[in-house]
């Protein structure tokens, strides 16, 4: 695997900008990966691990970055649960592992990074070197992925009885007999205009 700097470097180009939660971001990814033992996780051992995310926000960029996962291989998973965390699981071993940022670790920064101006520019540098038992709370965890939700081909495609779109991965909704699209079982996000 390349250097934490080279792959901050990386990460940092497909975000577009350099921020703590890139480097939070590409440490979680590296220990998640060294904790569930995938060494190339781009090359022969891309298929052998999926991560799930738990916030939509600039570490899980670094992430995808550093691991190679994205939601269109279904490798990576977002959990809209507004956590400053992510699970790594090794699909063969079953081992798995979630790291949660931890919030003292905002503080913390003035440790790291006295002679540094302003909070933000602090957390950056200081996260680049502060411990990871102090960055991060690291727990082995079990998850059980449902097959509807592992990389590959969809299990299925069904056909929304209401509105015609089809259905891919076990997301239809039965409702009064038949079976429909989400949208179409419980409202849509969107309003047709025409």
């Amino acid at each position: 695997m390349q250097s934490f700097e080279e792959l901050l470097d990386h990460s940092t180009t497909i975000h577009g900008h350099i921020c703590a939660g890139q480097v939070i971001g590409v440490r979680m990814a590296m220990i998640g990966l060294r904790e569930i033992k995938i060494s190339d996780p781009k090359g022969s051992e891309r298929k052998k691990f999926y991560v799930l995310v738990e916030i939509d926000r600039c570490a899980t960029d670094a992430i995808q970055s550093v691991t190679g996962c994205t939601l269109g291989k279904r490798s990576l998973k977002w959990l809209d649960y507004g956590i400053m965390a992510a699970t790594f699981v090794h699909l063969e071993t079953g081992k798995a592992v979630r790291i949660t940022a931890r919030e003292e670790s905002r503080e913390l920064a003035k440790k790291y990074g006295p002679e540094v101006e302003g909070k933000y520019q602090q957390q950056l540098e200081a996260y680049r070197i502060m411990p990871e038992e102090e960055l991060f709370k690291i727990e082995e965890v079990a998850i059980t992925i449902p097959p509807a939700d592992m990389p590959g081909r969809p299990l299925k495609r069904v056909q929304c009885q209401e509105c015609g779109d089809w259905v891919q991965d076990c997301r239809e909704v039965a409702k009064e007999g038949r079976l429909l699209c989400k949208s179409c079982a419980h409202g849509r996000y969107y309003q047709v205009l025409s």
